[in-house]
């Protein structure tokens, strides 16, 4: 077997392992000048590649950084908007009952300064204890029955044993304020009624409510609530969570689900 190489510009035949042959001329220069290019070529290439590594990596870090301060941006706009709205809604309750019963106004007052309270120091976070999200939702249900008749009947079922779980602040009162505002009649009877249920990390929220639509004229209410959670699960809950709403038997019924973690 001959074996070829290339030792200081020499190029020697190896017919034995220890008795190197020379065969021939120098390589031309041109090929040695373009080995010695290679060789400074090699680290030039690599701080190319380690540059446009970092370029790359700063500016993913820089979408990242925009697209938090994007979805920070639309979730504040969305509580922004859902607060007036539900304030809405509460104060027109609270109207309702001026007239004919003041001491039950002076009581609606009371209560949504408790609510208010809750808006004001429990909303500004991105997360809050499942039992302060139920013990609101409570509070809300009770201010609201204030003014309904005894046609109304209104029903809960929440856990009497929470998990310590978190989620977000004033995730599930538009559900609740969309039954009060379809499912009350002051001449027929109706039903209200909601649920939670805390399996593991996921939570299941449904409310029911016997279903008389608004006509157009009626203004109580702006009707951007279930729009506004809709929105704010796609951007907090990712593939974590599910929405259905569906008529059943005259009965209307509004389900999240979602997995907290």
């Amino acid at each position: 077997m001959i074996l070829l190489i290339f030792v200081k510009g020499q190029i020697f035949e190896l017919l034995e392992p220890d008795r190197p042959k020379m065969l021939g001329k120098r390589p031309p220069e041109a090929l040695r000048y373009f080995f010695d290019f290679l060789i400074y070529l090699i680290p030039v290439a690599f701080s190319i590649a380690i540059n446009a590594s970092k370029k790359m990596q700063k500016a993913e870090e820089l979408k990242i950084e925009v697209d938090n301060m994007k979805l920070q941006s639309e979730l504040q706009h969305l509580k922004y908007q859902l607060q007036p709205h539900f304030f809405f809604n509460a104060l027109n309750n609270i109207y309702s009952l001026i007239d004919f019963d003041s001491e039950k106004a002076k009581q609606s007052v009371h209560s949504l300064s408790k609510l208010m309270r809750h808006l004001l120091y429990k909303t500004d976070v991105d997360k809050i204890s499942l039992s302060e999200e139920i013990d609101f939702l409570n509070k809300y249900i009770d201010l609201m029955s204030l003014r309904l008749n005894d046609k109304t009947k209104v029903y809960t079922n929440f856990p009497t044993k929470i998990p310590s779980l978190e989620v977000a602040p004033l995730l599930f009162i538009s559900i609740v304020e969309n039954a009060f505002k379809h499912g009350v009649s002051a001449t027929q009877h109706s039903d209200i009624s909601f649920k939670m249920e805390v399996f593991e990390d996921e939570i299941q929220f449904t409310a029911s409510n016997s279903n008389f639509p608004k006509t157009d004229t009626d203004k109580s209410g702006s009707g951007i609530g279930v729009e506004n959670l809709k929105k704010r699960l796609n951007l907090l809950y990712p593939d974590k969570h599910e929405f259905h709403s569906w008529l059943n038997d005259e009965m209307y019924i509004a389900e999240v689900k979602l997995k907290t973690n």
